[in-house]
């Protein structure tokens, strides 16, 4: 049997180095598909299965209404915050209260961020409720899917918006930092399965192993379980 793990792109970098060795603990190979959550829900709802999906904590809740995963088997696993990046080498805008954010926006020559994922979703609201939608749409790359920091890294954009987990992902950016506390929504990524099968029931115990910690604090995420 092939495990279908269906992860939010916020977790790759902390699971995805550690599946090759899962496979071969649990005996089981594991096909993973990583991508944005709502991309994820579209193949879900258009009839995709996965045996276990990784999704914003709603996303499972949802899955589970519809009796598409188990709602017993539903675990918390990491909170992820959103942030901002810039290709290395310029000084760090002042982003650290909602005023000095909006005004590093504004400043911005271009921004990058995503349509499809919870981060772009989350930020489109954000701007919204800001009063600055229009004028920082003027000027902004909106992403279909995918990592927003690589168009920082190639120069197309100045700044990228995005999970800071995502935006770790892309090699040799600069994070500058998570967004404000005042205006930051933390997401929290679930995992649940599709059925009460032992071998997904081990890979959920796997993702949600006190172990994992360190890992997903590395990929900048914060890990429920484990100090």
């Amino acid at each position: 049997m092939t495990i279908r793990l269906f992860s939010t792109l916020a977790v790759q970098g902390a699971i995805a180095p550690l599946l090759p060795g899962w496979e071969g603990a649990l005996g089981q190979p594991i096909a993973a598909r990583f991508g944005p959550t709502q991309v994820l829900r579209a193949a879900l709802d258009g009839g995709e299965a996965a045996d276990v999906v990784i999704l914003t904590a709603e996303g499972i809740a949802d899955l589970a209404a519809s009796g598409r995963v188990e709602a017993a088997s539903a675990v918390d696993l990491a909170w992820s915050f959103v942030g901002i990046a810039q290709a290395p080498g310029a000084p760090h805008p002042d982003i650290a209260t909602e005023a000095a954010f909006v005004a590093t926006l504004r400043a911005a020559a271009s921004i990058a961020y995503s349509r499809a994922g919870a981060s772009g979703i989350f930020f489109a609201g954000l701007i919204a409720r800001l009063g600055i939608a229009e004028e920082i749409a003027a000027k902004a790359t909106v992403v279909p899917a995918g990592l927003t920091g690589a168009l920082v890294m190639d120069g197309r954009c100045q700044y990228a918006i995005q999970q800071v987990s995502e935006l770790r992902m892309v090699p040799g950016i600069d994070v500058i930092g998570r967004l404000p506390a005042t205006l930051q929504v933390p997401g929290m990524f679930s995992a649940a399965a599709r059925s009460a099968d032992p071998a997904t029931a081990a890979l959920l115990a796997r993702l949600a192993d006190p172990a994992l910690a360190a890992a997903y604090r590395e990929a900048g995420l914060e890990p429920v379980h484990g100090g």
